[in-house]
């Protein structure tokens, strides 16, 4: 399928696929510009997620560090294993 760039630089989704992933108007889309593609996906993260833990008790920097210990772990059993 071919479709022309509008003035705007506006592009609009067929029916078709509108309908089959189920996109209303006020829905939100992520667009990535991957190489020479620009891919088009339905958002999956609500915006009242982001910013969830800047709050928490320890923040994200905990997780971080868990995370950092995580793979040095990880790391470590695969030159164990030889990998």
């Amino acid at each position: 399928m071919t479709y022309k760039v509008g003035p705007k630089g506006q592009v609009v989704l067929p029916k078709r696929i509108r309908e089959d992933l189920g996109i209303r108007p006020g829905d939100e889309v992520d667009v990535r510009h991957v190489g020479r593609e620009v891919r088009i996906r339905l958002a999956t993260e609500p915006k009242e997620l982001l910013g969830l833990l800047a709050d928490a008790p320890h923040g994200t920097a905990e997780l971080e560090r868990e995370r950092r210990l995580e793979r040095r772990r990880e790391d470590a059993k695969l030159r164990r294993l030889g990998g």
